[in-house]
C-alpha cells in the first residue's frame, strides 16, 4: 500500500457528510474547510447570509461539496429548523461540529439574566439539542463524530469567564455523557479546546496589543493559535483514525494550558 493510500485509508472523509455550525468565521470556517478538504459534503450553519455564501463560495472553488443554512441557534425553533434544513442537504450528518458561540462576558456583578440564558442557548443547548436530534441516527448506522469546541475557561477562570466559562465547562461535560451514552454503537463524542485565537469571537482581546502580546508570551509556541491550526486536529477526531478517542478534551492550544 503506498503511503497516500494508507493515509487516505485512515484520514478520509469520502462519503461523509458534515455539519458544522458557526462554520462560517474564525475556526468553524477553518475546519468546514478541513473537512471539505478531505471529502466530507460539508453544511455550514450560522446566521449572517453573506458570510454563508462566501463560505460555501470558496469551497465551491476548490471543488467541495457545501452548502449553507441560516439560522438563529439562540432560539428552539430556529435550532430545529436549522436541523432540518443541514439534514435536507446531502443527507443525515455522520459528523456534527458544534463551533458556534456567543462570548458575552461582562462581570460577574453585572451578568444578567439576558446574558445567561442567551450563552446557554447558544454555546450548551443548541450542541445538546443537535446531538438529540443527530446522535441517535449516527449510532443506528454505525459511525458518528461529534465535536465541540470549547474554550481554556472551561478548566481555569481568567479574562472574566463569567457564564462563557460556565456553558463551556458544561459542554466538556455533555461530551462526556454523549460519549458514554453512543460510543458503543460506533459514535465519537470529543471537544477541541482553543487557546487564545485570533478570531472575531476574541474582538474584545484582539484590540488590545498588550494583551495579545502577553498572551502569545505565555504560549509554549511563541504565538497565539490561528483558526487553520484547527484543521489537522478536526479531520482526526471526524475520520476512522480517532475510533478509540472518546469523551476526550484535546488542547489546541500551543502549549497556553501547560505553561
Amino acid at each position: 500500500m503506498t503511503s497516500h493510500g494508507y493515509l487516505s485509508e485512515l484520514f478520509s472523509l469520502d462519503g461523509r457528510v458534515a455539519v458544522v455550525t458557526g462554520g462560517s468565521s474564525g475556526i468553524g470556517r477553518a475546519i468546514a474547510g478541513a473537512l471539505a478538504g478531505a471529502g466530507a459534503s460539508v453544511v455550514v450553519v450560522a446566521r449572517r447570509e453573506a458570510e454563508l455564501v462566501a463560505t460555501v463560495g470558496e469551497l465551491a472553488a476548490r471543488d467541495c461539496r457545501a452548502a449553507w443554512v441560516s439560522a438563529d441557534l439562540s432560539t428552539r425553533d430556529g435550532l430545529r429548523a436549522a436541523a432540518e434544513g443541514a439534514a435536507e442537504a446531502f443527507g443525515e450528518p455522520d459528523i456534527l461540529v458544534n463551533c458556534a458561540g456567543v462570548n458575552l462576558r461582562p462581570p460577574m456583578g453585572e451578568l444578567g439574566e439576558d446574558v445567561w440564558d442567551t450563552t446557554m442557548a447558544v454555546n450548551l443547548e443548541a450542541p445538546y439539542l443537535l446531538g438529540q436530534r443527530f446522535g441517535p441516527g449516527m449510532a443506528e448506522r454505525g459511525f458518528g463524530r461529534i465535536i465541540h469546541i470549547t474554550s481554556q475557561q472551561a478548566h481555569r477562570a481568567f479574562v472574566q469567564s463569567g457564564a462563557y466559562g460556565v456553558s463551556k465547562g458544561a459542554l466538556e461535560s455533555l461530551a462526556r455523557s454523549q460519549a458514554e451514552a453512543w460510543s458503543p454503537y460506533g459514535v465519537t463524542c470529543n471537544t477541541l479546546v482553543p487557546g487564545f485565537v485570533m478570531t472575531p469571537l476574541n474582538a474584545r482581546l484582539s484590540s488590545d496589543p498588550e494583551k495579545v502580546a502577553a498572551l502569545a508570551a505565555r504560549t509554549m509556541v511563541g504565538r497565539n493559535g490561528l483558526a487553520e491550526d484547527f484543521a489537522g486536529a478536526a479531520v482526526f477526531l471526524a475520520s476512522r483514525a480517532s475510533a478509540y478517542v472518546t469523551g476526550q478534551s484535546i488542547f489546541v492550544d500551543g502549549g497556553f494550558s501547560v505553561h
